[in-house]
């Protein structure tokens, strides 16, 4: 008997110890959805920071909604803006930031001076490729002398002079193989009466420089005199050697 007991004694502990009180269960729901709601907040929080600053900037600035620069080109361009500060390259105040997509027709405004600090951009406008370089849209790229041909890339923006193509901008090229042999080249910002709309009205194209970043003549002056003194321009084009190994694109 004492057994049988016993028997019932054990039966009845662990037919219990499956059974919990509301009050511990309610306890386990309770952390379970505390649980489940830091994640959501947690998955919240990391959704939120993944909207990059060049994202957010980007989206802050009123681009001609028929002249808008393309994103992915300007978050490049900040990258490298970014690290030529980092590198001493510019001063750490700079927040002019010049951007050429010449992936775009040449008969297009394919230039944009961006102050990053007002968020806003200052001018856009038409801007010549060089005469090797293509005819509508450029095609093809040099570091060479006397190649007539553009040079993408990163440059500095120096010092000013009058020279045979009237007032100018000096451009230091920063892109080692690209672009680094700009100076020498006398590649520089210069006024041109073919870079106009009425040009490419009569030759179905603006005209070409022998590699210069050339404007049209009404605004060299006014686009010379913001972005001269160690400021950064970028002349984009989606050649995937360059995109790899510009040591300025490294995020």
């Amino acid at each position: 008997m004492k057994g049988f007991y016993s028997l019932l004694g054990i039966v009845y502990v662990i037919s219990t110890s499956f059974y919990l009180s509301p009050k511990s269960a309610d306890n386990k729901e309770i952390k379970s959805t505390k649980k489940i709601e830091t994640l959501v907040e947690t998955k919240s929080v990391k959704n939120t920071s993944n909207v990059s600053s060049s994202e957010e900037l980007y989206n802050s600035i009123l681009f001609e909604s028929d002249h808008k620069l393309q994103f992915d080109v300007f978050a490049k361009a900040l990258i490298g803006f970014e690290n030529l500060k980092k590198a001493g390259k510019l001063n750490q105040e700079a927040h002019l930031l010049t951007i050429c997509d010449f992936s775009m027709s040449s008969n297009t405004k394919r230039l944009w001076v961006i102050d990053t600090n007002e968020k806003k951009v200052l001018f856009n406008s038409l801007v010549a490729h060089g005469k090797n370089t293509g005819e509508e849209f450029a095609t093809n790229f040099s570091n060479t002398e006397s190649s007539l041909q553009s040079s993408m890339g990163f440059y500095i923006t120096e010092s000013t002079y009058n020279g045979d193509n009237g007032y100018s901008l000096k451009l230091l090229g920063m892109d080692k193989g690209f672009n680094d042999a700009a100076y020498k080249r006398a590649v520089v910002m210069h006024g041109a009466d073919y870079v106009s709309e009425e040009f490419a009205a009569t030759h179905k194209r603006i005209g070409r420089s022998w590699g210069c970043p050339a404007i049209p003549r009404a605004l060299t002056e006014p686009i010379i005199n913001t972005i001269k003194g160690k400021n950064c321009l970028f002349i984009y084009y989606p050649d995937e050697n360059y995109l790899s190994s510009s040591e300025w694109l490294k995020a």
